[in-house]
């Protein structure tokens, strides 16, 4: 369950506190996309789950009814390593009647890691789609990621 933690180091630090504590499970965790060059990690969850203080340190809103997607990349290295790297992010949800809301990134740097996370809101049993663009520093390539979650309100 924590191999990936173990073995990439810049894996945001909200994925990996949230880990620790069994809050998400690793499925959610683990949401990745790669090709040759780019690692892009991603995940979403209700806000409540990250701890009040790292909220705060952030600027967040924990709410029973707001979510959270994190967002970092990963740009793979000759010697088989991977060194996080700034992008361009954005994207949007969408509920089932196709109501939709901007996603707007902060990027967060911490030690060995940089990470773009944005915050959401939904209602009780709120299945979303969430369609993100990733630009990573450097590339001319834009990745477009998509996924389906339903979230329930805590």
């Amino acid at each position: 369950m924590f191999k990936h933690l173990k073995t990439k180091t810049y894996v945001a630090s909200a994925i990996a506190l949230a880990l620790s504590l069994g809050i998400i499970s690793s499925a959610q965790a683990e949401q990745m996309f790669s090709d040759e060059r780019y690692e892009i990690h991603y995940n979403a969850f209700n806000s409540t789950l990250i701890p009040a203080e790292v909220a705060s340190r952030h600027g967040l809103t924990r709410s029973g009814n707001r979510g959270l997607i994190n967002i970092a990349v990963l740009e793979k290295q000759e010697d088989g390593s991977t060194q996080p790297v700034s992008a361009e992010v954005s994207g949007d949800t969408r509920n089932i009647v196709q109501q939709r809301q901007n996603l707007i990134f902060n990027e967060v740097e911490e030690a060995n890691a940089i990470y773009s996370i944005s915050s959401f809101q939904f209602t009780n049993e709120d299945l979303l789609t969430i369609t993100l663009s990733v630009k990573p520093e450097s590339s001319e390539q834009t990745y477009t990621i998509e996924l389906q979650q339903t979230f329930y309100v805590d």
